[in-house]
């Protein structure tokens, strides 16, 4: 226990007797012939009780600050070790380097500090990118409410018109497309609801006949458009048809001697025989008006025709129509329009004209509704002479976008029957 007591009556313990009070006083159990006590410049009696631990620790800082011989030495650097005179610290034996020195009296070791090596966290910063192509970003919280989904407009989709019934088995379609080649030639027809027929849910008033009497030499092409003269779809549609199936009829019972005229070239007796046709066709027509759902003897429609020989050495085509429409030829990228300037009795006046057909003509055969926009917008007529300027004719899907007018050129229905010669 004596050398336990004596080896904490070393010199360099005074501060910890300082700091916590063990063994203070001149009279104490180490007493002064143990030879311990503070260093010059530190009061030598033991701390009083009423001292308090701070102003021991700042004793002992104040302390520190002097060497053995009462001279200031300044605190040592962290991380770098000195002896008590304040000289560096030899090199460390084993790395050559400087090493911690042994305490001298008096003075307090300070342990070096080494950084902890940097670790990356798991946070990456996110590379630059160029303004306007970082990838969309999901809406967060502090976003506010996502903008909503623009409304899809669905299509203009045509209203279903109202049955008939005693018309079931014969429904009318909003839209009618057909081609063949005959002989010579190709064609093509479309009869189309127009977009005010479409709003009021009605049928559409216009039609179309294509069909081939006879064989051989002798066989006729009939072409037909019809439109009819009432307000309402269904009664126009009717009288529309019936128009058309009057024309057939009639070419059927006289396709040979018509097809020899032709061939023949007698113009007059064709205009002629024609006419004659026209009118007992027609006065039977406005016959049956009532049954057609018209007044009584109005007249039932516009009907405009074309006839075609099958024979390639004839290249007559012979047109006659009663009522409104127009038939126009395309030639050279340009439209020209072959309507006849004469016209018969005021009450039906009969048109005629024998048109020679060139390779790479088109003759477009048509209604009031394709006829109108065709003769009064510029843009449309180039349009279409441009689309069917091709040595080739258009299949049926390219023939039905070309006859698509824009704007109000569309209300009406569209019937067109055009020829490709060849």
């Amino acid at each position: 226990m004596e050398q336990q007591g004596a080896g904490r009556g070393r010199e360099d313990d005074w501060w910890w007797r300082e700091l916590y009070g063990e063994g203070s006083g001149a009279g104490g159990e180490d007493g002064e012939g143990s030879g311990t006590g503070p260093p010059a410049g530190t009061s030598a009696g033991g701390t009083d009780a009423s001292d308090t631990l701070d102003e021991r620790i700042e004793s002992v800082l104040r302390t520190m600050g002097q060497g053995p011989g009462g001279g200031a030495t300044g605190a040592p650097l962290p991380g770098t070790a000195r002896d008590p005179a304040g000289r560096p610290a030899p090199e460390h034996p084993a790395s050559g380097g400087p090493g911690p020195a042994a305490p001298g009296p008096g003075e307090l070791t300070l342990r070096s500090f080494e950084p902890r090596p940097w670790e990356p966290s798991s946070w990456e910063p996110r590379p630059w990118e160029p303004p306007g192509r970082s990838a969309p970003r999901a809406a967060g919280p502090l976003d506010g409410a996502a903008a909503p989904a623009p409304a899809v407009r669905a299509p203009d989709t045509p209203a279903f018109p109202e049955a008939e019934p005693d018309a079931l088995a014969d429904p009318v379609p909003d839209t009618v497309l057909d081609g063949a080649r005959f002989g010579p030639v190709a064609v093509r027809a479309v009869s189309q609801r127009g977009a005010d027929v479409h709003r009021r849910g009605d049928v559409r008033g216009e039609a179309y006949l294509t069909a081939r009497f006879g064989a051989g030499r002798n066989a006729l092409f009939l072409v037909a458009v019809a439109t009819g003269r009432s307000t309402t779809g269904a009664v126009a549609h009717r009288a529309a048809r019936a128009a058309c199936a009057w024309a057939g009829g009639a070419v059927d019972r006289n396709a040979t001697r018509l097809a020899q005229d032709l061939r023949a070239g007698r113009r007059d007796a064709l205009r002629a025989g024609l006419q004659r046709l026209t009118d007992r066709g027609f006065g039977a027509l406005r016959g049956r008006a009532a049954e057609l759902g018209m007044p009584a003897g109005a007249h039932p429609a516009a009907l405009r025709c074309l006839l075609l020989p099958a024979d390639p050495q004839c290249r007559t085509r012979v047109f006659f129509a009663v009522g409104g429409g127009g038939l126009f030829r395309l030639r050279h990228g340009g439209w020209e329009d072959l309507e006849p300037a004469d016209a018969g009795p005021p009450t039906a006046p009969f048109r005629f004209r024998a048109v020679p057909g060139r390779p790479g003509d088109v003759l477009l055969l048509c209604g009031t509704g394709l006829a109108e926009p065709l003769s009064g917008d510029p843009d449309f007529a180039a349009r279409l002479a441009a689309a069917w300027s091709a040595p080739a004719p258009p299949d049926l899907a390219g023939f039905l976008a070309a006859v698509q007018p824009r704007g109000a050129g569309d209300a009406k229905d569209r019937t067109a029957v055009g020829v490709w010669e060849s």
